[in-house]
């Protein structure tokens, strides 16, 4: 199944000018930001996982990996930061895609903030974006059960103004919203236009990856390097795959929890993932046994689903390593894979359905069952179900915690960067130095010579927050942030650059502190005896809140 519903804009007056400036000659490097939705810390084989990813491994084994990229915990916070260089509550999305009509959570990105392709376009970058946008507010309609199902017409998922075309992209083809029907899609879009229809045999991950392919395949054409953002919406709920990537992992899950936990644990410490560690394998958060548990059938299902969904991302980027080696462009093409946040606790089949942006029948009037019961198994475009928070422990090994919360589990995941023709360092490396995801932007600016603006259509532009990781892909080093800061919904923390760390998950909890130079995986809060240092931290956290406009918060 090759899906190549590719949409395209015309270039802007101003690109067309930089388009003159950056001729044959230009040889900055392409830049492709791949980003995986609620993927685990080691769900990778490069990171230690027992899923399938030669493609992934091989970016590894050939680029850098991060043991300390930092995210914002969850889906459209951390989608805003990576294209703003923003902290979320200054790019406007704070929490989620609802405006509760406060500086910091209007629910879209801010006309204070530019994206990596407005900036990137004007520097004569061809730009384009597949898959999950998720960073337009997305207000309810009253027959949204039927629109969920493709029963029923609306022209526009969100503002327009505020879709990816309109916000530096020349092309897009992918979701407005944030969680898909893998078979058949809700507020699927090319260009600007809802995309009415899909083949019988689509699956969207493979149409994300086929469009990539044919992206490339078109800018290569020019004369100009290219910016590609591909957002896959795998591997979130709800567990979606192709019966025949399915059929790869029937048995692997069986063993239970521990089992795959542990022995995830064991390879991370073979590839020295945190090479100044001896032991930093968190205690599983659950003390349920396997052999105790009554749905083994259903458990093991799930997470093989889990596993085939990465595996299919993987066959994807495959493909798109391959177009651009058979085009000439691989050498220098830097990548950059990364997940929005930890996997997810989540059990999806006990949310409402025909709500939000969960659907309770297909197009053609089908129940879609949730089975809280666990009841069907999973995997067909018939049930909407998650692994729920026991495998979300295993995913995210050696942490706690997952998604959505301010413990390394949520906001600590993988990044690799991959670039033939100007990464310095050793290959296959492992570094433990800082980043994060406002970072990105600044990154790509430092890669295409382009500078942040003051002002950008009128508006005046908040300052960039984040900083080039090109210094660690040519050096191994650079000087980065003093402190890094996070809050999502009450779950708080600020981690400094000498590898402090305080949160305070919820508000009304105590604050906590870590020193994560000893304990990785947050195992010894140490807040009783260092009283000065929390007294410090909880003021720089104060002052950075107030900054960043994380307040005044909605109540």
């Amino acid at each position: 199944m090759k899906n190549r519903v590719i949409g395209a804009c015309s270039l802007t007056a101003l690109a067309g000018l930089c388009f003159n400036a950056h001729s044959q000659t230009d040889d900055r490097p392409n830049i492709i930001v791949i980003l995986a939705d609620d993927l685990g810390y080691s769900d990778m084989g490069c990171y230690g996982g027992e899923i399938q990813t030669p493609n992934l491994d091989k970016l590894a084994s050939e680029g850098l990996r991060f043991n300390s990229f930092y995210n914002a915990g969850r889906s459209c916070p951390t989608r805003a930061s990576l294209l703003t260089g923003l902290y979320p509550h200054q790019a406007g999305i704070g929490r989620m895609t609802f405006n509760e009509n406060l500086p910091g959570y209007r629910g879209q990105l801010t006309e204070n903030g530019v994206t990596i392709a407005e900036v990137l376009k004007d520097a004569g970058y061809q730009t384009g974006m597949i898959g999950k946008w998720h960073v337009a507010e997305t207000p309810l309609k009253k027959d949204q059960r039927e629109w969920l199902a493709h029963q029923v017409y609306h022209e526009d998922f969100a503002d327009k103004k505020c879709y990816p075309v309109n916000r530096g992209f020349q092309d897009f083809y992918g979701i407005i919203y944030g969680v898909a029907n893998y078979f058949d899609p809700f507020s699927l879009v090319n260009g600007e236009t809802p995309v009415k229809n899909v083949p019988k045999d689509y699956y969207i991950t493979q149409a994300l990856s086929d469009s990539a392919v044919s992206y490339v395949n078109r800018y290569v054409k020019g004369n100009k390097p290219f910016f590609m953002y591909l957002s896959y919406t795998a591997p979130h709920w709800p567990l979606h795959a192709l019966p025949k990537d399915i059929e790869k992992y029937k048995d692997t899950y069986k063993e239970g929890w521990d089992a795959i936990r542990n022995r995830r644990y064991q390879r991370m410490k073979e590839k020295g993932i945190f090479p100044n560690s001896k032991d930093y394998l968190s205690p599983r958060q659950f003390s349920d046994k396997w052999e105790d548990n009554p749905d083994q059938e259903w458990d093991a299902r799930a997470m093989a689903v889990h596993a085939a969904m990465v595996d299919r991302m993987d066959q994807g980027i495959g493909e798109l390593l391959k177009t651009l080696e058979e085009n000439g462009q691989l050498d220098n093409t830097i990548i950059f894979f990364m997940s929005d946040n930890g996997c997810s606790n989540e059990d999806c089949q006990n949310y409402s359905e025909g709500e939000n942006d969960r659907p309770d029948m297909t197009r053609i009037g089908e129940k879609i069952i949730y089975p809280r019961k666990k009841e069907v198994l999973p995997g067909s475009e018939l049930t909407y179900a998650s692994i729920g928070a026991k495998w979300a422990n295993v995913a995210n090994t050696p942490f706690r915690f997952w998604k959505a919360k301010s413990y390394e589990g949520g906001i600590n995941t993988p990044l690799i960067a991959y670039w033939p023709k100007g990464l310095k360092v050793k290959k296959g490396d492992v570094t433990s130095q800082q980043g994060h995801i406002i970072d990105i932007m600044a990154t790509c600016l430092d890669l295409a010579k382009a500078q942040y603006p003051k002002t950008y259509n009128g508006n005046q532009i908040i300052p960039l927050e984040g900083k080039s990781l090109v210094p660690i892909l040519k050096d191994g080093r650079r000087v980065g942030h003093d402190y890094l800061g996070f809050e999502h919904f009450n779950e708080k923390a600020l981690i400094t650059k000498d590898g402090w760390k305080i949160i305070q998950p919820g508000r009304n909890n105590s604050w906590e502190l870590y020193n994560l130079n000893k304990d990785r995986t947050e195992l010894n809060n140490v807040a009783v005896s260092n009283p000065k240092v929390l007294e410090k931290l909880i003021k720089q956290y104060d002052e950075w809140a107030k900054r960043c406009l994380v307040v005044p918060a909605p109540k």
